[in-house]
């Protein structure tokens, strides 16, 4: 699978260090005073500092409204289980805690939502059969 870059704003890039570096995890590359890259679970997001992109929750998912748009990725189900706990643990405020959705269908997938400090938000998915993530 190719690899994807993504850049989008934030308000505060030491603020979005302690959450991509330190809260997630991701490692960081390049970086100026007005923007910083980070390896986003194998992608390359740029976060630039400007104004925060106007979000609302307007995506119908099964049972939840989700918050439109949004970035996420999809890990094995062990790392989503790990990234979820430790994020429990550190108080994480979830638009969705950690849930099972689609449990027994085709695409059955773990998922849970939040927002970065500067608003932005994010999905992480955890499928235990990777096949499934394209699953109709």
């Amino acid at each position: 699978m190719s690899i994807f870059h993504l850049a989008y704003h934030v308000d505060d890039l030491d603020r979005a260090r302690g959450f991509y570096g330190g809260l997630l995890g991701c490692q960081e590359g390049r970086s100026t005073e007005t923007w910083v890259d980070f390896n986003f679970f194998g992608h390359q997001i740029s976060l630039h500092l400007g104004p925060v992109f106007a979000t609302a929750k307007t995506g119908k998912v099964g049972d939840h409204m989700v918050p439109m748009p949004h970035l996420g990725v999809i890990l094995p189900q062990g790392d989503w289980r790990a990234l979820a706990d430790r994020l429990e643990a550190a108080g994480v405020d979830f638009t969705i805690a950690p849930t099972t959705r689609f449990a027994g269908e085709p695409g059955e997938q773990s998922t849970m939502f939040f927002h970065d400090p500067a608003g932005n938000p994010i999905e992480i998915k955890g499928f235990a059969d990777m096949s499934g993530v394209f699953a109709t």
